[in-house]
């Protein structure tokens, strides 16, 4: 979900469903391309068939395979199995609804909560603890997710600043910029060094003495981004979301022979397939179950990061924009700089970018 900044909102890749707003269905956008609706969107918000957009004016506008409207908004979430929006209340107060995403926003919400924001603590300056998006709640002292139970609260000592949602995993980032992950970590997405879940949130110790800026979880993969402008990613490259070798980006018409898998000293997992030109088996990684450090070309320092589903984008210092991983149909171009205006934020569906320059 992005911050309140002036700018006209592009977007790129499938748009089957009519996700981009005013684009109308049944097309695929190859290049970033302004929004066609002439309308003030201020926050977006990209599941897979669908996109909300949430105006200056605080109205949500859905496009896509979901459609409706509604007014007195403040943010919205989207997923396919839920809808997230979040209304104006009086005061400081909010009233967290949850919908059908193919409700059009009319009857009587899934399930609903009033959130009342806590007061900033002498030690936070700024508030910077309790300013989370969704899915993090204003009060950050809990987050909804898109499955029952909606409402999960999180441990007092867990200052929240960031959450985000990847398939089966969650990475917090708190107000000190440490990172914490839990859930499925079948494909090395917690980044503790193995595959097993972690029912509770735990502390990247990879990431320790490190402060993070950002961080961002896609479907099987997590990025951060510290705050001199490093990137930091692990969990699954099977479609080179990590931006590390993966068999999929090999050539076309590679022969592979046999497949054997093994760990690297970092833990990684390695198969090794096909054949190199001095005849050994060539290395790629499946799996990356601890972070590992990315560099950009030109030794260029990121600001922001964004995933979808198999895919990966970072935004740079100096507002290039570099995106990476599963093209089909062409939301990235696998380890390539978008030739666009320089860029403030981007925000990933699972097959759809979304970014806002300048």
């Amino acid at each position: 979900m992005a911050e309140e900044r002036p700018g006209a909102w592009f977007g790129f890749g499938f748009c089957g469903f009519g996700q981009e707003l005013g684009s109308g269905r049944g097309h695929q956008v190859h290049s970033p391309s302004p929004l066609r609706a002439g309308v003030d969107v201020c926050r977006v918000s990209a599941s897979w068939s669908y996109t909300a957009f949430v105006t200056r004016g605080g109205r949500v506008e859905l496009s896509g395979s979901a459609s409706g409207a509604a007014g007195g908004c403040r943010d919205a979430w989207a997923s396919e199995g839920l809808l997230l929006v979040l209304r104006a209340g009086p005061g400081p107060e909010a009233l967290l609804q949850a919908w059908a995403p193919d409700s059009a926003l009319r009857g009587e919400p899934l399930w609903a909560h009033n959130v009342v924001p806590e007061a900033v603590e002498e030690d936070d300056p700024g508030g910077e603890a309790q300013t989370g998006r969704l899915p993090l709640l204003p009060c950050a002292r809990a987050y909804v997710s898109p499955r029952p139970p909606f409402y999960r609260p999180l441990a007092p000592e867990l200052r929240a600043r960031q959450l985000e949602l990847g398939a089966e995993h969650a990475l917090l980032l708190d107000a000190a910029g440490q990172v914490f992950s839990w859930g499925g970590g079948r494909h090395g997405q917690l980044g503790h060094g193995t595959l097993e879940a972690e029912l509770e949130p735990r502390l990247l110790e990879a990431l320790q003495g490190l402060t993070m800026a950002e961080v961002a979880a896609g479907g099987w993969h997590s990025v951060c981004v510290s705050e001199t402008g490093d990137i930091y990613i692990w969990g699954w490259n099977e479609s080179g979301q990590l931006a590390l070798p993966t068999r999929n980006l090999a050539e076309d018409g590679e022969t592979v022979a046999r497949e054997a898998t093994g760990l690297n000293e970092d833990g990684s997992q390695v198969k090794r397939t096909g054949r190199v030109e001095d005849g050994a088996p060539a290395p790629f990684i499946a799996v990356q179950p601890f972070p590992a450090l990315l560099d950009l070309p030109l030794g260029s320092d990121a600001v922001k990061v964004s995933c979808g589903s198999r895919h990966t984008a970072v935004v740079t210092r100096t507002g290039e924009l570099y995106t990476w991983g599963w093209d089909q149909p062409t939301q990235k171009v696998t380890g390539d700089k978008k030739e666009t205006p320089h860029c403030i934020f981007l925000k990933f569906a699972r097959w759809l970018s979304l970014l806002l320059p300048e």
